[in-house]
């Protein structure tokens, strides 16, 4: 990245970039509370040393509803997010949700809290920004924040979700290589 905050290709670099945590970057276990399960995907590790390398602030923005419903506390979701910063590095910010889905919280995903949370706390514009995820919400969430989505698509993502998708990418690596090629960016 040059030092006018231009990519190599001379396009505009994303202010940040953020991940959804469980099916983007970790093995999703419903409810996760146990470090010990933490199962990074594969790319995960190159694609954040790629967005850590180009000097682009990374984040997580994370639904973690099984707060809400007893099921894991927050102190389980910090231990969690913990063991993913010790094998992969840590993250510029953190941000989840607690809330369930019938709460009508402004931060639960597709609602845009939790990526404007993240980029008011990194200091940079969410229009700038790039959220990578594998399920609607989290393009939903990017969108209503004035931000740009990256599908990954899981076994979980929907057809129509894909479909719908205006960005969608096949790794998690693939998807920063497109967020940092500028093209994604509005």
């Amino acid at each position: 990245m040059g030092f006018d905050g231009t990519a190599a290709t001379g396009t505009a670099a994303p202010s940040a970039v953020l991940f959804d945590r469980d099916g983007t970057l970790v093995r999703d276990v419903p409810y996760n509370g146990d470090p010990a399960l933490v199962e990074i995907l594969p790319t995960v590790r190159e694609a954040l040393d790629l967005v850590r390398d180009a000097g682009v602030p990374v984040g997580v923005v994370s639904n973690q509803s099984g707060v809400a419903r007893g099921l894991i506390s927050l102190d389980d979701v910090r231990a969690v997010n913990g063991a993913i910063d010790d094998l992969v590095g840590p993250f510029d910010v953190w941000c989840v949700c607690p809330h369930g889905p019938d709460d009508g919280c402004p931060c639960r995903k597709p609602r845009p809290g939790l990526v404007l949370d993240a980029c008011e706390r990194l200091g940079v514009d969410p229009r700038g920004a790039v959220v990578i995820g594998d399920i609607a919400a989290d393009l939903g969430a990017a969108a209503a924040a004035g931000a740009t989505g990256v599908l990954v698509p899981t076994e979980v993502t929907l057809v129509p979700e894909v479909l719908a998708a205006e960005f969608v990418a096949s790794t998690a690596l693939e998807a920063v290589e497109l967020a940092l090629s500028g093209v994604v960016t509005r």
